[in-house]
């Protein structure tokens, strides 16, 4: 342990959270980024499945799967495969991430701090709160937008500010209003995505090759695996802040399997959709540059415009957990906002910034869409690397004592996300914005940044951390 500990945020005792907040939906959550007390425990494991299932039921996980095919090549069920198998790797992280937290109580930035200090951690955290409270954010929003648009005929920009309103004052009054909207929310988009997919399949020609289909080979294959973990490992930096509310003794495995299996269902189901309306939407002749538009068009009338009210709201389910989080990694980087309302005042905020961002990228949504996702996994797979290394070599073990000690340091963790992205992204990017060395020679092996990033992170990790091990091991949890 270091040996001058000084609490940064406030101190992680029973006294730094309203008692009277509890399970109220109706009430703006208090404080920050403190543990949470005993006395504000609740729910139950379970609900982690629609809190990660509702998010993802939407046309943003759709869209992934059509660019499977249209962007990166693939024939149906390659896409299906690569799918598959990214989103299997996502959500085994996250569930390990999402199990851990209700012991802990804290957001999971805050865990972040053990692998790499109070100070390092403000890294992560930074590109956290860019991805989630302004990225993504921008890209659901345009998703929701575009939908309404062809729903209502109100141009999207209109639109967009409505979309934008609501996620903002679901966000701001804070976790609780969260989960209910999440737990309402899921129903109404289960049955309505679930009649979709069942027509949409129908309709679709496995066997189909359209233009560029086919020709995307392994490299396509590895660009679509990286692409979907960019999306659904995106959500891994959000894993404990949906899950420290529950009581401290809730079990590890229902944990762990209520997120996992949500996350990987609810976005394996809807890409797979999205691989198969490629073909459905040709043979049915339908072309609109609103990607919105050309899915539902091979649905029925009211069907159609069902999905497209489903769409706008599952970007809002999407949206109010990444202005939360992105709002928790902002005050995890350590920034100190000395107000009551903190986590409050700072979600405000990116929502406003988020929605600038937005209006910037109606113009040319589907490429911004590809590049974003494929940078996110450029840090997410090292940041991944790093944490569930240090959650493996911890044994059970958790000094939360550390949490909030500013002169905790363990340089360990940000050497090894530098490495990983230091050298993964100049040698493997494959994109329109940077392409690496390795691409240059060989156009064919697709981007394998996000498994390069993960293992050498992992690695240099582990090398490094019997060097600070001894100090910070801390007690079982």
């Amino acid at each position: 342990m270091s040996a001058d500990p000084v609490p940064a945020d406030p101190a992680p005792s029973e006294t730094t959270q309203d008692r009277e907040y509890g399970d109220r939906v109706v009430a703006v959550e208090p404080g920050g980024n403190e543990p949470i007390p005993a006395a504000e425990r609740h729910g139950r494991p379970r609900q982690l499945f629609w809190t990660w299932t509702s998010p993802n039921l939407e046309f943003a996980t759709i869209f992934l799967g059509v660019l499977s095919v249209s962007a990166f090549g693939l024939t149906f069920p390659q896409a299906v495969a690569a799918v598959l198998l990214g989103n299997a790797i996502s959500a085994v992280a996250h569930a390990l991430l999402s199990a851990r937290a209700p012991s802990a109580g804290v957001p999971q930035m805050v865990l972040g701090r053990l692998a790499f200090g109070y100070r390092g951690n403000a890294v992560p955290s930074a590109l956290m709160t860019i991805t989630s409270g302004f990225g993504w954010f921008a890209v659901n929003s345009v998703s929701a937008a575009f939908a309404l648009d062809a729903l209502t005929g109100i141009p999207a920009a209109a639109c967009l500010v409505v979309v934008v309103l609501v996620q903002i004052g679901i966000a701001f009054v804070g976790h609780n209003l969260v989960q209910a909207f999440e737990r309402l929310a899921f129903p109404v988009l289960a049955v309505v995505f679930a009649i979709g997919a069942v027509i949409v399949l129908a309709r679709s020609d496995p066997g189909a090759v359209p233009d560029g289909g086919g020709t995307g080979g392994v490299g396509g294959f590895l660009l679509t695996v990286g692409a979907v973990v960019g999306y659904t490992a995106g959500w891994s930096p959000y894993a404990a802040d949906y899950a420290r509310y529950l009581p401290a003794d809730s079990s590890r495995l229902r944990t762990g399997l209520a997120a996992g299996l949500g996350l990987f269902g609810s976005t394996s189901v809807l890409m797979i959709v999205g691989a198969a309306s490629v073909s459905a939407t040709a043979a049915a002749g339908i072309v609109s540059d609103n990607p919105a538009t050309a899915f539902v068009g091979v649905l029925p009338g009211a069907l159609a415009a069902l999905t497209l009210l489903a769409i706008a709201l599952g970007a809002v389910a999407a949206n109010v957990l990444n202005v939360y989080s992105g709002a928790m990694a902002f005050l995890s980087a350590g920034v100190d906002v000395p107000l009551r309302w903190a986590r409050a005042v700072v979600a405000l905020a990116f929502g406003v910034v988020g929605f600038v961002i937005a209006v910037l990228a109606l113009a040319d949504a589907a490429h911004s869409y590809e590049a974003f996702l494929l940078v996110i996994v450029y840090w997410i797979g090292p940041w991944l690397g790093v944490v569930l290394t240090d959650q493996y070599l911890r044994r059970g073990r958790l000094p939360v004592e550390l949490l909030y000690d500013r002169a905790h340091r363990n340089h360990a963790g940000l050497v090894a996300l530098l490495v990983g992205i230091g050298v993964s992204v100049p040698l493997f990017s494959n994109q329109v914005l940077f392409t690496g060395l390795v691409p240059r020679l060989a156009p064919g092996v697709g981007d394998v940044t996000f498994l390069v990033g993960f293992v050498l992170a992992a690695g240099v990790y582990a090398l490094l951390f019997r060097r600070v091990a001894a100090r910070t091991a801390g007690p079982a949890e």
